[in-house]
């Protein structure tokens, strides 16, 4: 990934962003062309401190079969972005452009044992679960036996271990104060949700300056 030195997060900023994030893009080559899939993913560390992805694909998926294969994959995890208008500087001679926040990840793939498919599904289900109850409310077990082992039949899990992590968060860091702040107003008058998340970022990385929207102080709701 090309990653302009401005835009550039450290390994650990990565690991953390796509960790939260917990959803992306598998991409893998066949040889011919590239297969990808959209999938949750959760992420661990071995004993020597490498990062692993883990997700799994129904067996139909072109990626199991390529699982097999080994190889190296990317794992593609994009946060927010937004366009931004040329119109919205205060500096004259701007281009229009695009803000956004990405992660790439990527290593060798290998195919999870039957027996490391239970603790491969209870990693996953319970990051999302915490999510999205406070707790864990809900983990495979709460199937019956018989439903249980036909789901587990009936995936292919698939580990990565991460030895590249790639990250851009392209927010502006190369304008000056008047142009940063004059486009985070106008990104938090948008209607789109993912404009207002970029310009949630962009205060977080320059708080020093004043955000009136509308008559209102950003900092201050």
């Amino acid at each position: 990934m090309y990653i302009p030195p401005a835009f550039r997060i450290d390994r650990a900023e990565c690991l953390a962003f796509a960790a939260a994030r917990g959803f992306g893009l598998v991409v893998a080559f066949d040889g011919v062309r590239p297969a990808g899939s959209p999938l949750p993913f959760h992420i661990s560390y071995r004993d020597d401190g490498t990062p692993v992805a883990s997700f799994h694909v129904a067996r139909n998926n072109p990626l199991a079969a390529l699982a097999t294969r080994g190889g190296n994959w990317l794992l593609a995890v994009n946060g927010a972005d937004a366009y931004v208008s040329p119109e919205w500087y205060v500096s004259p001679e701007q281009v229009p452009t695009w803000l956004y926040e990405t992660v790439h990840l990527s290593g060798p793939v290998h195919v999870v044992s039957s027996e490391g498919k239970r603790p491969h599904l209870d990693g996953l289900t319970g990051d999302f679960e915490r999510a999205s109850t406070g707790d864990v409310a809900w983990t495979p077990e709460r199937l019956t036996s018989g439903r249980r082992e036909a789901m587990l039949n009936g995936i292919v899990a698939i580990e990565m271990n991460v030895d590249a992590v790639e990250g851009s968060a392209k927010l502006n860091q190369n304008k000056s104060d008047a142009d940063f702040q004059a486009v985070a107003q106008q990104l938090r008058r948008q209607d789109d949700s993912m404009a207002r998340q970029i310009a949630a970022r962009m205060v977080a990385l320059r708080p020093n300056l004043s955000y009136d929207v509308a008559g209102e102080d950003m900092n201050n709701g």
